[in-house]
């Protein structure tokens, strides 16, 4: 490479993405805009609310230099490059659409739709404008998934046959939004869908098919506790999940030599360390892989803005993202009919 080229690419490597945010949601005031603001590469520039008072105090807050009082004022800031989108998720796919249709890439939160079928509708708008957009799975760009992916990858527990998950909250509150069923609320749309996104990367494939149960609130309508079996061609994942039980998150992958333990697999800290155990069938007994301390919502604004300045492909494309919706229709079919369910293509 020249001197011109490396002088070039220096630059591109230190561009910040200047990031506007629809609303003011808890995940994003507490957790992915701090930790955007600590990214190489996300200048978070913007915040709009459709209460301008209440944009100006997130605002305040998080030192954050524009606030307007509609999200229509944020999609025609024209120097605004992209949007994470952390809405209620009936109103992911409107938006998102929105944002994309003023030339926006767009960032935008698990599930990115209500079901597959809305799903698929972003692609046409996608193609059209050039842009692009994502699902935060931002458990996917986090050190130690990769790093358990590389061990399974490797042969380190053989082949992978089993996959065991379980994901839990207690949450009773009826004016919280995971309450509200007409607003995408209930357990495999919230957290349901991290095993089932995990399960698939972790194989690398797509279920064959689906099989699954739920329980529903009989006051709020929600599914609270939900259990699911995904048989792949290589083998099968198991998972239960509930927004009325202990909290508490682990997954399990077990195979032919060996087993791995991610400790906290969702919601690993930024400020502490995470672990890994693996059994790798011998006499030595469990080895404790450490991870150290890091921001999962810093890693994927930094990956996501990258591929926006050097034109690669987001962690989590709209197609991966529409492919996991396809798997949670399953399951829903598959709790209503009693049967085994095959995931749309």
């Amino acid at each position: 490479m020249g001197v011109a080229a490396r002088k070039i690419g220096e630059r591109v490597a230190k561009t910040k993405v200047k990031w506007g945010v629809l609303g003011a949601a808890s995940i994003a005031v507490r957790k992915v805009i701090p930790g955007m603001q600590q990214s190489e590469y996300c200048d978070v520039a913007a915040i709009a609310s459709r209460d301008l008072v209440k944009a100006r105090a997130a605002a305040a807050t998080l030192k954050i230099g524009k606030s307007y009082g509609s999200y229509e004022e944020l999609l025609g800031d024209p120097g605004i490059e992209a949007i994470y989108n952390p809405l209620p998720n009936h109103l992911h796919v409107p938006w998102s659409i929105k944002a994309m249709e003023a030339g926006k890439h767009v960032l935008c939160e698990k599930p990115i739709a209500l079901n597959a079928t809305e799903a698929r509708t972003l692609v046409p708008v996608r193609d059209r404008a050039g842009v692009k957009i994502g699902e935060a799975f931002m458990v996917k760009t986090h050190p130690q998934w990769l790093r358990t992916k590389d061990l399974i990858r490797d042969g380190r527990i053989g082949e992978l046959r089993a996959i065991v998950g379980m994901f839990s909250y207690f949450n009773r509150d009826a004016k919280n939004v995971r309450n509200k069923p007409e607003w995408g609320g209930g357990g495999l749309l919230d957290i349901g869908c991290y095993p089932i996104t995990m399960s698939r990367f972790m194989y690398g494939a797509e279920p064959l098919r689906v099989s699954g149960v739920l329980e529903r609130d009989p006051e709020f309508g929600t599914d609270r506790l939900d259990s699911a079996i995904l048989d792949f061609s290589g083998g099968q994942a198991v998972f239960t999940c509930s927004t009325q039980m202990v909290p508490y998150q682990r997954m399990q992958f077990l195979g032919t030599a060996g087993r791995i333990e991610i400790e906290i697999p969702f919601n690993a800290p930024p400020n502490k360390a995470t672990r890994i155990f693996v059994d790798d069938g011998s006499d030595v007994g469990i080895k404790v892989e450490t991870i150290l301390a890091c921001d999962q919502y810093t890693i994927q604004g930094d990956v996501f803005s990258r591929a926006i300045l050097e034109d690669r492909e987001v962690p989590v494309p709209l197609e991966d993202a529409i492919a996991n919706m396809a798997v949670i229709d399953a399951i829903f079919r598959a709790a209503e009919s009693g049967k085994w369910e095959k995931p749309a293509s």
